[in-house]
């Protein structure tokens, strides 16, 4: 049997976990000397609380090669194959942790780990679209090739609100993001080839998102895409963007989501941001 496995940096709606198959390993966030498993002992809400009353942005570390092993023997059962999409190498180490879980259950289960190159919703399509291809009888290698293929195409545009977490993640600087809340400037970051790199820096929050907008139509034009919104804490921005979106592609479907934890932790509340992903 296929299993699919992904991990607290990708999105998946709600009920995809079911429909599609999809088990998602927990980040460990860290507070302090505490340590949360994400979505597990702590949802986005109450992280919010946290990060609001210490004022402090919490660490976030990737699973390690044991809690993949245990993970597995969890989800799978012998024999079966595993196909473990992970965030992007480049900005996590999960990826790395799924590798050497798959060397020490060799025998025991076939794991398969893939770098998606890219995070949230972006993911979680990857994963919805690998059980649709292998409910459709293809094969565990024509799935992976499909998303060594798929994974450049995939685009990530966010705008933050305010670049304080970024500053206290220790994503952006002390001085940038001072000049940035004094200027009142929305940064735009997208992610491309598995880096996050702020891209733009525009003067009002509107005026971002509808560069957010342009930006994506300047890559996408007329193709047909699966059209996400992602929003960390702002599900009326959210909601608003994606009715201007709508307008602007050839989509086959919309989705909406909130960010997880794991990245909104870096971006802050306020983030919201487009996903496009071809559509055939």
């Amino acid at each position: 049997m296929l299993r699919i496995v992904t991990d607290g940096a990708a999105d998946i709606l709600p009920e995809w976990a079911r429909e599609y198959g999809i088990d998602m390993i927990p980040v460990n966030i860290l507070f302090g000397e505490k340590s949360y498993l994400q979505g597990v002992e702590l949802d986005n809400e109450g992280f919010y609380k946290l990060v609001d009353e210490s004022k402090r942005i919490p660490k976030t570390s990737q699973p390690s090669p044991h809690q993949f092993v245990e993970f597995y023997r969890k989800v799978a059962q012998k024999g079966d194959t595993i196909l473990s999409i992970h965030i992007t190498a480049k900005l996590s180490g999960t990826y790395a942790s799924a590798v050497s879980a798959a060397e020490e259950l060799k025998g025991e289960f076939n794991v398969v780990p893939v770098d998606s190159a890219v995070g949230s919703l972006g993911i979680g399509l990857m994963c919805r679209e690998a059980r649709k291809m292998e409910r459709a009888g293809k094969s565990v290698d024509e799935i992976v090739k499909y998303i060594e293929e798929i994974k450049s195409k995939v685009l990530v545009i966010l705008t933050l609100d305010t670049l304080e977490y970024a500053k206290m993640s220790g994503r952006v600087g002390a001085m940038q993001a001072a000049l940035a809340s004094l200027l009142n400037v929305k940064p735009i970051a997208v992610l491309r080839d598995g880096v996050l790199n702020m891209a733009e820096k525009v003067r009002t929050r509107k005026a971002a998102l509808e560069r957010v907008i342009a930006m994506a139509k300047e890559e996408y034009s007329d193709k047909p895409v699966y059209l996400a919104v992602v929003h960390a804490r702002d599900l009326k921005s959210g909601q608003a963007l994606l009715e201007d979106a709508k307008k602007h592609f050839n989509h086959k479907e919309t989705l909406i989501s909130e960010l997880s934890i794991s990245i909104a932790a870096n971006l802050g509340p306020g983030t919201v941001g487009l996903i496009l992903y071809p559509a055939s």
